[in-house]
């Protein structure tokens, strides 16, 4: 590979990396001061909220100005916030700091998010687009493993500060590399004229164009119907695992690890080998009911893990078919802000999920929730391949 290329994928992991220890480091640290778990709870919240609601705008943000000038706004300014709550922290105290500098860092991580999006498909010609997807996402699984195992190891040996200082240096690490990217690369991205516009205006275009594109609203649906199964597998795992089963943290720390693994395998696979979209978005979609099914089924521990893998495993291979289409079918100059607006759209059942397990578990059990999920995803699978199949015959008979 080349050194540009590494350069690219290894700012893209540190990043990832950074961003991974504050999100484990908040609601830990909180709990550990307040010894309350809904405390923690809500600052878990308070922080993520935030890289929810900005898709939008970082995507409309892409479009207006360089993506490559706000990936390094995005990593400087983490990195300068960290040492600015910091130092406010030690002045003053409190672990509002904490919480606050990782609600802001949680909106530039976002436009990170979202300037990446943007300049990849155009950065690597030597790469069939899903093939930079693939090694994105190994970047990106990576830093999301290894975040949490490095922030507990940090802090069995330094203070949650010092901590917070070491991931403001991982981001600059990060930008330094994206600094030698730039300087080996002899890319240039082309430009569009952003007219001026009232806030609303870049919504209006997204909304447009999802309308518009059947392509667009099919990956939606789908996406819709693949994050009802993430989420519930998400918010009833440890549950399940150790509710349920009786197994250990261990054991389901170790369940963790085995699907990042996996996850990685595939994207490696999918890197040497090219599959037709259409091959790739049915045999993910497939796979991740059959697991949903299977973790809602399951009278072992050890079938649950079968199904496990295959949710967590084929929700990247999904990923990188989604992606593909919106690439080939989203005009370039419109890229950001439409991809803001179907990211939000696409992250909305999640939570839906996640509440679902909290108000549906008591009257029906966890098993009949994610059963329920399963349904309304196949549901919408079938619903989506149906409208597809009326549309080519139709098509057929003109």
């Amino acid at each position: 590979m080349r050194t540009d290329y590494l350069a690219f994928f290894l700012s893209l992991f540190l990043s990832r990396l950074a961003d991974q220890v504050l999100l484990f480091l908040v609601p830990l640290i909180v709990f550990q001061t307040t010894n309350s778990a809904s405390l923690a709870g809500l600052a878990f919240f308070v922080e993520t909220l935030p890289r929810f609601l900005a898709f939008p705008i970082c995507g409309a943000l892409c479009d207006r100005y360089s993506p490559i000038r706000l990936l390094h706004i995005s990593q400087i300014y983490r990195a300068l916030i960290c040492l600015v709550a910091m130092g406010l922290y030690g002045l003053f105290g409190g672990i509002g700091w904490l919480i606050g500098l990782s609600a802001i860092c949680g909106v530039l991580t976002t436009q990170g998010i979202m300037a990446r999006e943007v300049v990849m498909p155009h950065i690597f010609p030597d790469y069939r687009y899903g093939k930079t997807l693939s090694y994105s996402q190994i970047a990106d699984q990576t830093g999301l493993v290894l975040g949490p195992l490095l922030a507990a190891l940090a802090l069995e040996i330094c203070p949650w500060w010092s901590v917070v200082i070491g991931v403001a240096l991982v981001f600059v690490a990060a930008d330094l590399a994206m600094r030698v990217w730039q300087r080996n690369s002899d890319v240039t991205l082309e430009r569009f004229d952003q007219h001026a516009y009232s806030w609303t205006q870049p919504l209006r275009i997204a909304f447009g164009h999802i309308f518009r594109l059947a392509e667009l609203k099919k990956i939606i649906l789908l996406a819709v119907g693949v994050n009802l199964i993430v989420g519930v597998t998400l918010a009833s795992s440890a549950a399940m695992v150790i509710g349920s089963f009786s197994e250990s943290k261990d054991y389901y720390a170790g369940l963790q690890a085995v699907g990042a693994l996996l996850t990685i395998a595939i994207l490696f696979v999918l890197a040497r080998v090219s599959l037709p979209l259409k091959l790739l978005g049915a045999m993910s979609y497939i796979a991740l009911l059959l697991g949903a099914f299977v973790t809602a089924t399951s009278a072992s521990s050890e079938v649950y893990l079968v199904g496990f893998l295959l949710i967590v495993g084929f929700d990247k291979m999904f990923n990188v078919y989604m992606r593909s289409i919106r690439q080939r079918v989203i005009p370039a100059r419109d890229f950001g802000k439409t991809v803001g607006v179907i990211t939000l759209l696409n992250n909305l059942s999640q939570p839906l999920a996640g509440l679902l397990v909290g108000v549906l578990t008591a009257p029906i059990g966890l098993r009949g929730v994610i059963l329920i999920n399963t349904l309304a995803a196949a549901v919408l699978g079938i619903g989506v391949a149906a409208v597809v199949r009326l549309r080519l015959a139709t098509a057929m008979e003109r």
